[in-house]
């Protein structure tokens, strides 16, 4: 973060070094937190927010799921989110907001207060490196995706990613980028913060909801895909289909479609045919070079 940035916090604006919590505040003590990450995209029309709605949606959801209350409403938080965008002058580049019990609780595992609410304006750099392709390797790592009827699993929540730190510090350990959890149940789930996609004979699959978070990107990538005649399904993976697969790539908010190069020890064309145009195809849409996609952006200014 910018040492000059500054931080919506629970409608007042602060220098991003005082966006601090006690040790022992609920939210750093407990896991008690959730989240939303989105792009912001800069154009000559103004400065855009990608998908915000539907990333709303999710903190909204996120926030039922847990039984927790927000304090401020979606409205709210748009008007929050301009203003943020505005206060530092930002262009191209990510917004977070995270809403968190701030309160200290040494013992008191429930709370019934209002979550407090942050919202962070991370500006494109060459380490976030936005839209930088550069394939990846992957593995299957030997943790698995956290069962559904332990936590919500399409609650984004910041407790959730432990089980997601593990599985890519495995494969980071091993020599990978990202490893890919495999569920209980013994299909593939998921990557640390990716979703996953395979192409196999010209036929786009990724894994169904239920036991994944309900990514945004994930939604984006099968709702644009039709658009360029390539053929989408959301079925169940077995781990093998991923040694047969002709391509393998991820997808996140900071980057739409992240070809794999090597899976395990097999090495696969990256970006191959479809995963190349679906990437071209984002790039189209995140730049504003296809009408069709106008209102997945809102703008900001």
């Amino acid at each position: 973060m910018n040492s000059d940035s500054k931080v919506w916090l629970n409608g007042e604006f602060i220098p991003s070094h005082q966006a601090t919590v006690p040790l022992l505040s609920h939210g750093f003590s407990r896991g008690s937190a959730i989240f939303e990450v989105f792009g912001i995209h800069a154009s000559s029309d103004g400065i855009f927010a990608f998908r915000m709605d539907e990333h709303l949606k999710r903190l909204m959801k996120s926030a039922r799921l847990l039984e927790m209350e927000m304090a401020f409403t979606t409205e709210e938080i748009v008007d929050a989110v301009a203003r943020t965008v505005k206060a530092n002058k930002m262009g191209r580049g990510l917004i977070k907001i995270l809403a968190y019990w701030g309160e200290e609780a040494v013992i008191q595992l429930v709370l019934e207060s209002k979550l407090d609410l942050a919202i962070f304006a991370i500006p494109d750099s060459e380490e976030l490196g936005l839209d930088k392709v550069e394939p990846i390797s992957a593995c299957l790592s030997k943790w698995r995706k956290i069962h559904p009827e332990t936590v919500p699993v399409s609650a984004k929540s910041c407790a959730n990613y432990l089980n997601a730190y593990l599985a890519r510090k495995d494969a980071n350990n091993r020599g990978f980028n990202v490893g890919l959890l495999v569920g209980t149940d013994g299909f593939l789930a998921e990557g640390s913060i990716e979703s996953v996609f395979i192409v196999k004979n010209g036929v786009l699959k990724t894994p169904p909801l239920g036991r994944i978070l309900s990514s945004i990107t994930r939604q984006t990538i099968l709702e644009a895909a039709p658009h360029i005649d390539i053929p989408a399904s959301e079925d169940p993976i077995l781990p093998d289909e991923l040694f047969s697969a002709d391509e393998i790539f991820t997808s996140h908010s900071g980057i739409k479609v992240l070809p794999v190069a090597r899976f395990e020890d097999r090495d696969l064309q990256a970006p191959g045919p479809i995963t190349a145009q679906l990437t071209k195809h984002m790039d189209n849409i995140t730049n504003f070079r296809d009408d069709r996609f106008r209102n997945w952006f809102t703008p900001l200014d």
